[in-house]
């Protein structure tokens, strides 16, 4: 016993000062790389975040000052922040009857792609049926129809049955062009599930619709939430199939602003904050949902 506390008292003895001070610079550098890293990575985020906080602080200009001088000069004038901007928003019919036909569109085409791709993808992974992997090839090859190609196609048709320029239209289209990448990446998922647990249920006496939303649902939810996101973005800054499917008479927020430039190339103090507001709402939505949207692209990655 002695021996040995004489061997251990020897050896923390026996660490020189080189060694001792090699261990401090290791721990110093790698704090001061994480330090650094932090730093880059919060300058990475204000430069990306640049424009989004340029376009507030324009919404919050007077016309004159913003013809006069760029956003930045409120760090040093801050009495030019005002709020009178948002009000001739409010009052402005077009811009604020946009946004209620932007939500009438955008919510109907997230919930449907949700609903339906879900189901569909659940029947291509667990589901045995004629031809099951030849549909689904044919899925994955309308990931590569672009929009363009289907726009006189559709309109033609949307014009015969008496849908073009209406909200329903642009709904369908949407739910459309979006079922397909939904299917994909929501039966990837689902086919992870483990067989043994699906199996369990079904012994348990679960049925197709209750095994679906009782144990499909819940397991899938971050690639389903991750969807969500992806489908509510695109729909909401979508701006070609809106420019000609939705109705002239009550256009969708990027449609209306694109309207306001061409007709009133002047009214900034219009156009800033409802630039602003089409834009701080999809942010809303990803930072509301950012968790599960990690969680998915977490969860495709490990698997």
């Amino acid at each position: 016993m002695s021996a040995t506390k004489e061997r251990a008292g020897s050896t923390r003895e026996g660490v020189s000062p080189a060694a001792r001070g090699q261990s401090l610079a290791a721990r110093v550098a790698t704090r001061a790389g994480g330090g650094v890293m932090r730093v880059f990575l919060v300058l990475v985020a204000l430069f990306w975040l640049m424009p989004t906080i340029g376009l507030l602080l324009s919404s919050l200009r007077g016309p004159r000052d913003i013809a006069e001088t760029g956003w930045w000069k409120v760090f040093t004038a801050p009495s030019e922040l005002t709020f009178e901007n948002y009000q001739r928003l409010l009052d402005n019919s077009t811009i604020t009857g946009s946004l209620t036909s932007t939500v009438l569109i955008t919510v109907p085409s997230t919930v449907l792609v949700v609903v339906v791709g879900s189901f569909a993808a659940y029947a291509f992974a667990w589901m045995d049926f004629p031809g099951r992997d030849w549909w689904f090839l044919l899925v994955v090859g309308l990931l590569v129809v672009p929009v363009q190609v289907a726009l006189i196609p559709v309109s033609e048709l949307f014009g015969t049955i008496g849908i073009f320029e209406t909200t329903l239209g642009v709904v369908l289209f949407h739910t459309a062009f979006g079922l397909p990448f939904a299917i994909f990446l929501l039966r990837n998922f689902f086919a992870e599930i483990p067989r043994e647990l699906l199996e369990a249920a079904r012994l348990d006496g679960a049925g197709e619709i209750r095994l679906f939303t009782r144990v499909v649902m819940p397991l899938g939810g971050p690639a389903i939430a991750s969807l969500g996101i992806f489908q509510f973005l695109w729909v909401w800054n979508d701006m070609l199939v809106a420019l000609i499917f939705a109705d002239s008479e009550s256009p969708p927020i990027t449609v209306a602003l694109q309207q306001q430039v061409r007709q009133f190339g002047n009214n900034i103090d219009v156009l800033a904050p409802g630039a602003f507001v089409s834009m701080v709402i999809p942010l809303a939505v990803f930072f509301a949902f950012q968790r599960q949207f990690v969680n998915g692209v977490m969860a495709g990655a490990v698997k």
